[in-house]
């Protein structure tokens, strides 16, 4: 049996393939393609799946497609899913469900609560589910404009950011504010005794004296406060919804104790709802009973030596071409240990908004010049927006205090006092730091590279942001890859076993 999800045809369009119980693939239309056209069916995501898992159109069984699929155009979208899938059942899955889907079929809980919150959907914004078995059952439900997802868009553009795409540089802004202006963001979003918003947000928003720091992080704090109150309590919880990419937010309801164990969707966005519909049509359409495993988010393409090599060849650069793991892991080592930038691409692009081992940019946690180098030099971007440290899984409580959600970098830990001056330039305001658990399992070569960097660095310790420039979306193919290093002040790049440098 051949299912594929698509997701987020109207905002961040995705496709994901599962085969048998298997999830095979899973890439987002904005990666593969290096464009998004909101209305579009995600084509080249759709063809990057099929080619990775090795099926033909004609093989596809079912498609299943979260909904709003198209404002003007449905039936011409439906036309085009028949014509290319003939022998596929369509499936809609509406939008909370399929986030909720996404959330609860890959936490592995067998019972929880779950909560999904975004600005809109479709039509909702919001709801609380109860989920038991393969079961999920909407018990409360949220509508538009009650919506703490429209009440962080309004304040980021309050802010001078652009809504619905900036959000996270005032969640980060947040953490050097203070929460001065609570009882105006309580005025805006009224709340009922439950914790839940009963009134439409205010058209208005007036902060006066305003600062944006404490604006933000006002807004954080009331956000946070929200989302624990509608969660309730219990033993388990899952969180989808595109208000759950804020890590902070994640932190607080892990750090509240209502519930004993939290797992996020780590593509909480539109994004993964592709992944939403494709579970739901497993359990909901063919009654499977069996799990889909979720493991971790290597689900996108890989290129191989051959292909790697084309590319830098074609583009007249020189390289040099490592034999083994151990020759790679070291070059890197020794340029990470001289102070300079590494982009460093291996293995499958990961699903979601983070760079996880696979397509990311690292540096040396001892630099002094962390923070510059790869803020100002490199990524272009404000001082506030700290870097994610990465550490193996074994070794991450001996430096932080992180929950399980770090594994995806989908939460933040806090550093433990005697590191503190060590991880100073990762440091947030609080102590906070965006903690990234890496676990053998998920991506070997780099588990290894962050224990080789315990001899040179003391710790087993890199810190690690996405490889991509000037908000385009992160790498996908070694084309991507080189346009990119030589775009920026990248001093190095590993490729698979090809070695770059300026």
């Amino acid at each position: 049996m051949t299912i594929l999800g698509i997701g987020a045809i109207l905002s961040d369009a995705s496709a994901a393939l599962a085969r048998d119980g298997v999830l095979l693939a899973a890439v987002e239309q904005k990666k593969i393609a290096r464009r998004l056209r909101p209305g579009e069916l995600p084509v080249e995501a759709i063809e990057s799946c099929l080619e990775i898992g090795g099926i033909s159109a004609l093989q596809v069984d079912c498609v299943a497609v979260a909904r709003p699929v198209a404002r003007n155009a449905q039936t011409e979208f439906l036309e085009d899913l028949r014509h290319r899938f003939p022998n596929a059942r369509v499936v809609a899955v509406d939008h909370h469900l399929a986030h909720a889907a996404s959330a609860y079929y890959a936490s592995g809980f067998e019972e929880a609560t779950v909560l999904t919150l975004d600005r809109s959907g479709d039509f909702r914004c919001g709801a609380l589910w109860k989920a038991t078995g393969t079961q999920l059952e909407a018990e409360k439900e949220l509508y538009f404009p009650d919506s703490p997802g429209e009440l962080y868009g309004r304040v980021t553009k309050l802010l001078g950011y652009e809504p619905r795409a900036e959000e996270h540089k005032v969640q980060w802004m947040s953490t050097g504010g203070e929460p001065e202006f609570m009882d105006a963001l309580s005025a805006a979003l009224p709340l009922d005794d439950s914790g839940w918003p009963t009134k439409g947000l205010h058209a208005q928003l007036e902060f006066p004296s305003a600062h944006a720091l404490n604006i933000a992080a006002s807004l954080q704090k009331f956000i946070n406060r929200t989302v624990i109150a509608m969660a309730g309590k219990g033993e388990n919880l899952c969180l989808a919804g595109g208000l759950f990419l804020n890590a902070l937010t994640v932190a607080a309801q892990e750090r509240a104790g209502n519930f004993k164990r939290v797992f996020v969707q780590p593509a909480a966005g539109n994004s993964g709802t592709a992944l939403g519909a494709l579970f739901y049509a497993w359990h909901s359409v063919y009654g499977q009973k069996k799990r889909i495993p979720f493991h971790d988010l290597n689900l996108g393409p890989e290129y191989n030596a051959e292909q790697i090599k084309k590319v830098v060849e074609n583009c007249k650069l020189r390289f040099r071409y490592l034999g083994t793991s151990e020759e790679t892991i070291e070059a890197a080592i020794v340029d990470l240990a001289q102070d300079r930038i590494v982009a460093w691409m291996h293995g499958r692009m990961e699903f979601g908004p983070r760079a996880l081992g696979n397509r990311s940019i690292l540096a040396s946690p001892m630099s002094p010049y962390s923070t510059e180098n790869l803020n100002v030099f490199i990524k272009h971007r404000e001082p506030f927006r700290k870097f994610a440290a990465s550490v193996p899984e074994e070794e991450a409580a001996k430096y932080f205090e992180v929950g399980e959600n770090g594994r995806f970098l989908a939460t933040v830990g806090r550093v433990k006092p005697e590191y503190k001056e060590r991880f100073g330039a990762a440091i947030l305001g609080d102590d906070l730091v965006r903690v990234h658990t890496v676990r053998r399992e998920d991506n070997p070569l780099y588990w290894k590279l962050l224990h080789a960097a315990a001899k040179p660095f003391g710790a087993p310790v890199l810190f690690n942001t996405s490889f991509n420039l000037f908000g385009d979306p992160l790498v996908c193919s070694p084309r991507d890859a080189v346009r990119s290093f030589y775009s920026s002040g990248i001093d190095a790049m590993f490729i698979g076993q090809f070695y770059l440098e300026k």
